[in-house]
């Protein structure tokens, strides 16, 4: 598995885009916004070396953070000019709220694609990146207000230790949130798209990245992976509570949630 990604790093984003036509970007956006972080969460993002998820994290709290600056300057209608501006500077020193994301990921070239992109995007404030297994995890008990892990999951050898990491490294109340692909309910669309992924997926890969062993892996884990119900009982099996799951485009992916009590 190391060595599929390591094999498909530079190309990952293209490839994404190009086997999900670009709806991968919706199911993360709609991740982070379930997330819903506010100002000062400490989220971990598992797998997730191309920086996707971490960089919405950042967006997304910055945007909070900037509403929260503009309903306290309408509540203050009379501040003097010197005094709005001086608000703008700090937060503009502190536009996370002190909110940090940690990337963690097993494999070397997808950190340093997410790095690079971070530079090139110029994200650097509240981003830390971290080479890890999702297995064996190298931060301490109770530190993370948030573990997320999207299209990761299916990739670890041990999915029950994956699970028991997280929740052990996650706060008392905190919440666990995993993005992954998932089973498909309606048999017409399950056949259509399992015609779609053995067929077209590995000649994308052949084509765009000159890998097609790497991708028609990628597609054999989907297969393999455990079906929303089933993956939704190793979640509790874990320790979590409240766990459930939302399906996306019929279940081709789907997001599962559970909270640390």
């Amino acid at each position: 598995v190391y060595q599929v990604f390591e094999n498909v790093a530079k190309k990952y984003d293209v490839m994404n885009d190009s086997m999900t036509l670009g709806i991968h970007r919706v199911w993360k956006d709609i991740l982070v916004h379930k997330m819903n972080p506010c100002p000062g969460t400490l989220l971990l993002d598992v797998a997730g070396g191309t920086g996707d998820i971490a960089f919405r994290f950042i967006n997304y709290v910055r945007s909070v953070r900037q509403r929260q600056l503009q309903r306290k300057l309408k509540n203050h209608q009379n501040l003097s000019w010197q005094e709005i501006f001086e608000s703008y500077q700090k937060d503009k020193f502190n536009s996370l709220g002190d909110s940090q994301v940690v990337v963690c990921d097993i494999n070397r070239e997808m950190l340093k694609v997410g790095k690079q992109k971070a530079q090139h995007l110029g994200y650097s404030e509240g981003l830390s990146w971290v080479l890890g297994n999702a297995e064996e995890l190298p931060f301490d008990d109770d530190k993370f207000d948030v573990y997320t892990i999207a299209f990761g999951i299916r990739n670890v050898t041990r999915i029950d230790l994956a699970l028991q990491e997280a929740y052990r490294v996650l706060k008392p109340g905190g919440r666990f949130l995993c993005l992954e692909f998932s089973h498909v309910s309606n048999p017409l669309l399950s056949r259509l798209y399992d015609l779609y992924s053995f067929q077209v997926i590995p000649v994308l890969g052949e084509v765009i990245a000159g890998d097609w062993r790497s991708y028609q892996y990628l597609v054999e884990s989907i297969r393999q992976f455990p079906p929303q119900e089933e993956l939704k009982a190793m979640i509790e099996d874990a320790g979590f509570f409240k766990v459930d799951y939302e399906n996306l485009n019929f279940g081709i992916v789907a997001i599962h949630s559970g909270f640390k009590l």
